[in-house]
């Protein structure tokens, strides 16, 4: 009776040959930055969003970017976060490329327990890493009290996509109307928000505020409008159709769905936790509790234009820039 091999087996085996074929292949490719990410299709959540962002802008400055390999010409890679294949990597890296991490969390605040991933990325940033990309001052000093180290570490935020996310023309007023609120979060993770959301189907008074929940949601809400998750350029459109946006997550280090309702031009009213007040800045009202929130509405009703006045979010340009900095790369430098 003949065995066969398990599935894990040839899983193993197949991500090997994969690695030796690829490398086999990097003298004949012609890259100039590599970025180490297991992309998933769209819709997804924040990570994915921004990095497909900041390639589109390397390429339009003539760089070459390949995903999860490294070529005979590459001199730089970004790898991010913990969701690359580390194996793969220590395979295919080659002396004289210059490595950079972009670090999120800490993961263990951010989703509420720890499974020790945040060690497993702080000990991948010593093995392959020369610079460290946090994406917020939050980011960085919650690691610090963590006890985790990171090298050479730096705080570049990330940034919208300015082909999809952008500002109406003609904002609209809310005066006469109800002030149209929404909220978007990929994630249906606890420290999202979920329970705030709750309390706000609860106690809004609806007569006065139209609200719509963007992504999943763990449980029925019956005053707010709950869609799907939805790609980018559907999700751009309905943030233009919205005067502020509201977000309860907690101890998000650098929220994209803020960045990019921002980039719309809605003000924020927020959960004063994590990288929000970075973000938001002067445009946005902070929360501590629920309670706060129905009073903070109408103050941005009766201020919106200001409130709009004073956005100020990342444009990927001068994100994009910075990194190429870290990476070591001139932005004259890009291949023709």
């Amino acid at each position: 009776m003949k065995s066969f091999p398990g599935k894990g087996v040839m899983q193993r085996a197949g991500r090997r040959a994969g690695r030796i074929a690829a490398r086999a292949a990097a003298p004949f490719r012609h890259f100039d930055i590599a970025i180490f990410h297991e992309f998933a299709p769209p819709p997804a959540g924040g990570g994915h969003q921004f990095l497909r962002a900041l390639k589109r802008e390397w390429e339009r400055r003539g760089f070459r970017v390949e995903a999860n390999s490294v070529s005979g010409s590459t001199r730089a890679c970004l790898l991010n976060s913990f969701n690359f294949d580390a194996d793969r990597f220590r395979f295919l890296r080659r002396g004289g490329c210059r490595t950079i991490h972009r670090v999120d969390g800490p993961l263990a605040v951010y989703r509420g327990f720890d499974d020790g991933t945040d060690r497993r990325i702080a000990e991948w940033n010593r093995e392959f890493a020369q610079g460290t990309v946090m994406q917020s001052r939050f980011s960085l000093q919650a690691h610090g009290k963590l006890g985790l180290d990171f090298r050479n570490p730096v705080v570049i935020p990330n940034a919208a996509d300015p082909e999809l996310f952008f500002p109406p023309e003609r904002p609209g007023d809310p005066r006469g109307r109800k002030l149209r609120v929404i909220s978007a979060s990929w994630s249906d993770n606890p420290n999202k928000g979920a329970e705030t959301y709750a309390w706000m189907d609860r106690n809004l008074d609806f007569g006065r505020v139209e609200y719509t929940f963007v992504g999943r949601f763990p449980s029925e809400l019956k005053n707010i409008r709950v869609l799907p998750p939805m790609p980018s350029n559907e999700l751009a459109d309905l943030l233009r159709n919205h005067d502020v946006f509201l977000t309860a997550s907690r101890n998000d280090p650098c929220s994209n769905s803020l960045i990019e309702a921002l980039s719309c031009g809605l003000p924020a009213v927020y959960l004063d936790s994590g990288g929000h007040p970075e973000i938001a800045g002067e445009a946005g009202l902070a929360f501590r509790s629920a309670e706060e929130i129905p009073g903070l509405l109408e103050r941005m009703a009766s201020e919106i234009g200001d409130f709009r006045g004073r956005i100020r979010v990342p444009r990927i340009a001068d994100v994009a820039e910075r990194y190429l900095e870290i990476l070591g790369l001139a932005a004259g430098e890009a291949s023709r």
